[in-house]
């Protein structure tokens, strides 16, 4: 799961005022400082109607991290996810991107963000995106066995990086969240059973990115909704810009990666 300690942010304005938004429902900030982890989370959208369709889904009421929210598929990084193959490199614009305000940057912990995106969403939702592969696939094993087994490689090419956010320093769960983006026909592959009573998430559904900030979702994910929309709206456009927020001051700000 993307961590996010911020409570629900309603949609709204322009890109100026996200971060104030953010600001204004930060809630106790007085847990000591610990290192945000490094995660990614991924937004799938279905743009065959007029108005674009996110995938999101509902956190099990049990959980002690954000229960009953509505989240999009994701979670912390692995090292594993440095070590998968691939079709297809991300684009060079996302690379960069990826590898700015970033201690010890490279190529690999670049797509390694990309990678843990695809692998949490397959479980999570059992949703495996990328192409089939045209020889047997090596993986690094555990979550990515099932790749291998399936014969689907993950195809860099079609995800594209929307935005960055850190969790406030004094909060007792800290992440820095990495959001990714993908087309609904990137999944190669859907398999049963990773949605239900018992899962991590309980149930899937598909909103219009118009609606869909009127769920109970963390207010990082209503922003990150935003952010899509207008990166949508740009026609995907790879000269969009990918904002970071994060707390400078105890305020949130916006910058620009």
């Amino acid at each position: 799961m993307v961590d996010d300690d911020i409570s629900s942010v309603r949609g709204g304005g322009s890109a100026v005022d996200r971060a104030e938004r953010l600001s204004r429902v930060i809630r106790d900030l007085s847990a000591p400082t610990v290192r945000p982890r490094d995660s990614a989370t991924l937004i799938l959208v279905d743009r065959t109607a007029a108005v674009p369709k996110v995938l999101l889904g509902r956190r099990h009421e049990r959980h002690r991290f954000m229960p009953g929210k509505f989240v999009f598929p994701g979670g912390r990084v692995e090292p594993t996810d440095r070590l998968m193959a691939v079709a297809a490199a991300l684009h060079d614009a996302h690379l960069r991107r990826l590898m700015r305000k970033v201690k010890r940057p490279s190529l690999a912990r670049a797509a390694a963000f990309a990678l843990a995106a695809i692998r949490e969403t397959h479980e999570e939702t059992g949703l495996m995106l990328g192409v089939p592969a045209h020889e047997p696939l090596r993986t690094p094993g555990g979550a990515w066995e099932p790749f291998a087994k399936a014969g689907i490689v993950p195809d860099l090419s079609q995800i594209h990086f929307v935005a960055r956010a850190i969790t406030p320093p004094g909060r007792p769960l800290r992440f820095d969240s990495r959001f990714f983006a993908a087309d609904i026909t990137a999944v190669a592959r859907r398999d049963d059973g990773f949605v239900g009573p018992d899962k991590e998430l309980v149930e899937l559904i598909w909103m219009p990115i118009t609606e869909a900030s009127r769920l109970d979702m963390p207010g990082i994910t209503a922003v990150a909704l935003e952010e899509l929309a207008d990166r949508i709206a740009s026609g995907m456009s790879l000269d969009h810009p990918v904002p970071l927020y994060r707390m400078l001051n105890r305020k949130f700000v916006r910058e620009i990666l």
